[in-house]
């Protein structure tokens, strides 16, 4: 049997004076009262009852035993109850990881407008670009880009991670727009490259659902998409971004979208959790909250 039931049962017998009150508080049986009385006595190896025919009273084991049973019930209880709480309510530390791109410039001001949202929500935002398996780094949440999905994750999605090609008005008026993607192979590029330098680098556009793929050359390539911001809106050369973030460099005019009417590449972004825990109230309203405000419109 259940100690923890047990107990509960103990504690209901002493307070309701016998077996039977017991029974019909709990919707048990004389006999099952008796058993889970007798279940605790035979693990401690004491007696916590004298019963006779017509009364019962506690020996100095129950005595002292049904006091440290109330405070453990009583702690139980409230376990359950923030529990619960945690479950209908938004609270408790959320552990988030994500792309540091992404991360660092779209997911940083939603997640303090949620926070201010959600006072009783603590989260620990980790950026990284590698591959994170959320079951055994303890993270509660990941955004992943790309279309490498894990079945042992629930996968929400997102709107896909636009990239757009842009340069500076100064670059452009030294070395021309590029109208065509094969144009490209004839400008300084700043290619995001976490690869090795031997390797090629190609950029794929698209239009009218046909897509074209060109090897693309440049003096500059880093893993940090910043140094390629700063490379581009110094003259440097032509870069391949997020449009998210490159949507405030275009409309302030330090860059301009190259290549009118053909699409950068698009990769599949979501938002995932484990499949095999019940997802807090905290881990419910963020993922509604990050699927509203960037979900596929």
């Amino acid at each position: 049997m259940d100690k923890l039931t047990s107990m509960r049962v103990f504690v209901k017998a002493v307070e309701q004076g016998s077996f039977a009150a017991a029974a019909e508080s709990l919707a048990l049986s004389p006999q099952m009262v008796a058993r889970h009385v007798a279940q605790l006595e035979q693990h401690l190896g004491a007696a916590l009852l004298n019963r006779t025919t017509r009364r019962q009273s506690l020996t100095d084991v129950g005595r002292a035993y049904v006091d440290r049973c109330r405070q453990i019930l009583t702690e139980v209880e409230g376990a359950d109850n923030i529990a619960r709480e945690m479950l209908s309510q938004p609270r408790g530390v959320l552990r988030v990881c994500a792309p540091l791109t992404f991360g660092a410039h779209s997911l940083a001001p939603f997640v303090t407008d949620y926070l201010t949202r959600c006072p009783e929500v603590l989260i620990d935002l980790s950026l990284s670009d590698r591959l994170v398996d959320p079951l055994e780094e303890g993270f509660d949440l990941l955004v992943r880009i790309g279309d490498q999905l894990d079945p042992a994750l629930v996968a929400r999605p997102l709107a896909p991670y636009r990239l757009v090609a842009c340069a500076s008005p100064a670059y452009l008026a030294r070395r021309g727009m590029p109208m065509h993607p094969a144009e490209l192979t004839q400008h300084d590029c700043l290619p995001y490259a976490n690869w090795m330098r031997s390797q090629s680098c190609r950029w794929v556009f698209s239009r009218d659902g046909v897509s074209e793929e060109v090897q693309i050359n440049g003096r500059l390539r880093s893993d940090h998409w910043m140094v390629l911001l700063r490379a581009a809106t110094a003259g440097f050369g032509i870069t391949l971004g997020p449009e998210d973030v490159l949507a405030s460099e275009i409309a302030a005019g330090r860059l301009v979208r190259v290549l009118p009417g053909y699409e950068g590449p698009a990769r599949p972004m979501h938002v995932l959790y484990p499949a095999n825990r019940r997802p807090t109230a905290a881990l419910r309203s963020f993922v509604e909250a990050m699927t509203a405000t960037f979900g596929d419109r």
